[in-house]
Parts: structure tokens; sequence; C-alpha cells
């Protein structure tokens, strides 16, 4: 995939993510590196603590989800499903924004394989997962698109 290419699917694949209700839900923000890699920065939320008043792990865990499937999708002009997911949570949040990031560890024909983690900011390792995820045949388009 060409530069011009890559940046075109990421600056799609934004715009696809703006129009998600989970985005606007969690304040989640996404943005991708010079390589595809998608990167979510996600603000300190009491909303999304347990009762100890820490960031939730199922919350932690859809991070993961995230920058893993929009990793994938990145080297995809068709949908991406995310067939497998692991998460790994090494220590607490402690009530700081979190950052997570995606990596491809192979991207084959049929399947995705990417490697996820979660750090503090303060640069702590938070969690780490692993994704695969399905290449379908189905076009992927903006919501606004679908008819």
């Amino acid at each position: 995939m060409t530069t011009a290419q890559l940046a075109k699917r990421t600056e799609f694949l934004s715009k696809f993510y703006d129009a998600a209700p989970m985005k606007h839900t969690f304040k989640l923000e996404l943005s991708f590196d010079n390589d595809g890699n998608a990167h979510f920065v996600l603000p300190y939320q009491k909303e999304f603590c347990h009762s100890l008043l820490d960031t939730h792990g199922g919350v932690i865990a859809t991070m993961i989800d995230n920058a893993g499937w929009f990793t994938a999708a990145t080297r995809y002009e068709t949908w991406v499903n995310t067939s497998e997911l692991t998460v790994r949570l090494h220590e607490p949040a402690n009530q700081e924004e979190l950052r997570a990031y995606g990596q491809i560890v192979r991207a084959g024909g049929k399947i995705c394989v990417v490697s996820m983690e979660v750090k503090s900011a303060s640069d702590r390792l938070v969690a780490t997962g692993a994704g695969t995820f399905v290449v379908s045949e189905k076009v992927m388009k903006l919501p606004e698109d679908i008819s």
C-alpha cells in the first residue's frame, strides 16, 4: 500500500469512526501514525469506573479491540470482523488517561493478526492484547452511504 493509499484509507476510517455512537459515549479519540497503526486516547472518566473508582477492565478491553480492529482495517478495502480477542490486564489504570495502540503482526489475504497495548499517561503498561480479524468480501461504506 502506498503512502497516499494509506492516508486515504485512514481518512475514511476516521470518518467511519466519527459516525459511531460509542465515540461520543466513551469520548475515545482516534488517530493513526504514519504506518497506519490506530491510536486511541481515553480520558479518565468516573462513569466508566468500578466500585473502587478506577477504569473498569471491560472499558480497557474495548480500547484493545478498537485499536486492533482499526489497525487491521487500514490494510483492507473490505470489512474485517473480530474473530478472536485476548486481553491481559497487568495493573490498574490509577485514574489516569489511557492510550491504546495497535500494530500489525501479519496481514494475510483472509486473516489479519494484530498486537495491542494500553499504557497510562505516565507510560505504565496497563494491558496487552492480541486480535485475529477475518477479512470479509463486504465493502465498507460510510453510514450515510448505506441504503
